[in-house]
């Protein structure tokens, strides 16, 4: 069974905008690598470079962040896993936002990465807060459905479906494989294609 997604905690750091789509995230000249290793340190390095050292990612106040707060439709355009992939092994262990792209949420619960929304107003005033306070310590809840940061705590959404994959230790495909081990050679021994096949 895979851990147990129960919450975050830890600094967190605010990238404004909607419509980050994963081109940006990970550019695609990085999409060639056999593993995903080294991907964390090319996150977002086209608007790094291109903002010279002003991107939130390069900011000293947020160095460390384990929670990274997006606008929304954060993770649009294509479905490449190689995003959350990119952002994970930044350090990133969840996204709090006003709405993710599909895919890009389903790719973060494969990996035990909640995404949790919240209205636009609460967001605001969270993107506020940890701006004005980047040291504070942010709560990522995925059992409670909230948020809590400096400014408080606020009531977030995350599918009911996603929300037990994480309190259940079910979102790690290959471990719910190896848990049915012994069903699965079960299943095979009692298959007639699969005895005594000559």
């Amino acid at each position: 069974m895979a851990a147990r997604i129960q919450h975050v905690a830890g600094r967190a750091c605010v990238l404004r905008g909607d419509d980050i789509d994963t081109d940006r995230i990970i550019p695609a000249r990085f999409l060639r690598c056999v593993t995903f290793d080294g991907l964390g340190e090319h996150a977002f390095e086209d608007d790094r470079e291109q903002a010279k050292g002003d991107h939130p990612l390069d900011d000293d106040r947020f160095m460390g962040a384990r929670i990274l707060v997006v606008g929304r439709n954060f993770g649009c355009g294509s479905s490449r896993e190689h995003a959350p992939q990119s952002l994970m092994r930044r350090g990133f262990d969840a996204f709090v936002g006003g709405s993710f792209a599909e895919i890009f949420a389903g790719n973060c619960t494969a990996l035990g990465l909640p995404c949790l929304v919240l209205s636009v107003p609460d967001l605001a005033t969270v993107m506020d807060s940890i701006d004005a306070q980047p040291d504070q310590q942010v709560e990522v809840d995925v059992d409670a459905r909230q948020v809590t940061c400096a400014a408080g705590r606020f009531d977030a959404q995350i599918p009911d479906g996603t929300r037990e994959q994480l309190l259940e230790g079910s979102w790690n495909a290959t471990s719910v494989l190896l848990d049915a081990g012994e069903a699965i050679e079960n299943t095979a021994r009692s298959l007639p294609y699969l005895r005594n096949f000559a």
